[in-house]
């Protein structure tokens, strides 16, 4: 069977067109968005800068997802290499959605006001690091750099679909050793830069790790949803088998482990050293009802996961790992917030409805933009060479 034969094999169902809906459900996120600006604009950029974070960090986990397939030479994850390079695809897309944050730089970020840089010896010693021009200069850098990645990849997958050339498996797989080069260290520096600036006293030199694993996390999460999403339409059923979904499960619960152990690895080596610099990220998060949803995040991002994903026949169990699939984008969602909001509502935990539309409106545009992309080729690569064996990949 030649390649356009196996293509139209492995297109998405015209009738199957789930993107439509997320971009009425965006669209109309956005507009409310909008409305909560004149409403209260502070709350405004803070809801913003969360949901634009954690879509971003999603995006993110598609990009290192895709790097580490051809990296490794896996054989069982080609059959979901499609999902993560249509996420990581959307990169350029919130490269746009990135401009509202500009224009709410001062109501975000302590450091952008000249008057408190004077004052503070801290801030002035930061400040060839920590000022608005390089500020943006290194977004665009960021933005740039993962664009590069993104596009190469697929434009390589997407040849390698028109023309079965084994040298294209090998260029991937050259391609993403620097690739993951740049993506360790400009993840890190955006990391510090929309998030950690937000407290501008306080640093750690293992943050960047720490928003790392939640992207991993959320990227295996929101795969396994779609890829169940398409096994209830009866596609790819036979295709994307119970074995992928149980390789998906350790995925999950390793980096549920790892995540806990850069979690734990900060926390404890600031509170062994005590300085308080240092410290007043936490403190802050241990008074009032922030105290609560540290705890949360304790027990929902990592005890309970653990426990629940331990045994290999929970991961095998599809209706408890789509619970699982919400429930790590639900807590990712939560740490993130747990990161941001903190700096706006001091004396407490405090939820807005204008963290639900700015969710929900990034959100939509990001599921919308995921399906077009998924849509245009085939559901898996049809002429990769490990494609046969990948299918019929067993679990040990």
């Amino acid at each position: 069977m030649n390649s356009s034969s196996l293509a139209e094999q492995f297109k998405l169902p015209e009738s199957l067109k789930p993107g439509k809906i997320a971009l009425i459900v965006g669209g109309a996120g956005l507009l409310l968005s909008a409305v909560g600006f004149f409403v209260d604009a502070k709350q405004f950029y803070h809801s913003y800068l969360a949901a634009f974070v954690f879509w971003t960090t999603i995006a993110l986990g598609g990009l290192f997802f895709t790097m580490l397939h051809h990296l490794t030479g896996a054989t069982w994850s080609v059959v979901l290499r499609r999902f993560s390079e249509a996420i990581m695809v959307i990169l350029p897309v919130l490269a746009i959605l990135f401009l509202p944050i500009i224009p709410g730089m001062h109501d975000l970020y302590h450091w952008t006001h000249e008057e408190a840089v004077a004052a503070d010896h801290i801030l002035q010693q930061k400040e060839p690091y920590l000022n608005i021009p390089f500020f943006l200069i290194r977004a665009v850098f960021y933005f740039g750099v993962w664009f590069l990645l993104a596009r190469t990849l697929k434009k390589y997958s997407t040849q390698q679909d028109n023309a079965p050339e084994p040298s294209l498996t090998d260029k991937m797989r050259r391609f993403s050793a620097p690739g993951m080069l740049l993506f360790a260290v400009t993840l890190t520096y955006a990391a510090f830069d929309w998030l950690m600036s937000l407290n501008p006293h306080w640093y750690s030199t293992i943050f960047g790790v720490y928003i790392f694993s939640g992207s991993l996390l959320s990227v295996l999460a929101f795969i396994l949803l779609a890829a169940l999403y398409l096994r209830g339409k009866d596609v790819l059923q036979s295709v994307i088998t119970l074995e992928h979904y149980h390789d998906l499960g350790k995925l999950l619960f390793g980096f549920t482990v790892f995540w806990a152990y850069i979690a734990f690895s900060q926390y404890m080596l600031i509170w062994y050293g005590n300085i308080p610099e240092e410290t007043e990220f936490f403190l802050q998060r241990w008074e009032g009802s922030w105290k609560y949803v540290s705890m949360v995040i304790v027990f929902f991002h990592f005890a309970l996961p653990f426990l629940i994903l331990v045994t290999r026949a929970a991961k095998r169990n599809l209706a408890l790992m789509k619970v699982m699939g919400f429930w790590f984008l639900i807590i990712h969602y939560v740490d993130i917030h747990w990161i941001v909001m903190p700096t706006l509502h001091t004396e407490g935990f405090s939820l807005s409805w204008i963290d639900f539309t700015t969710l929900i409106g990034i959100g939509g545009l990001f599921v919308w933009y995921f399906w077009k992309q998924f849509a245009q080729q085939a559901t898996v690569p049809i002429n990769d060479p490990k494609l046969q064996s990948s299918i019929q990949f067993t679990n040990a």
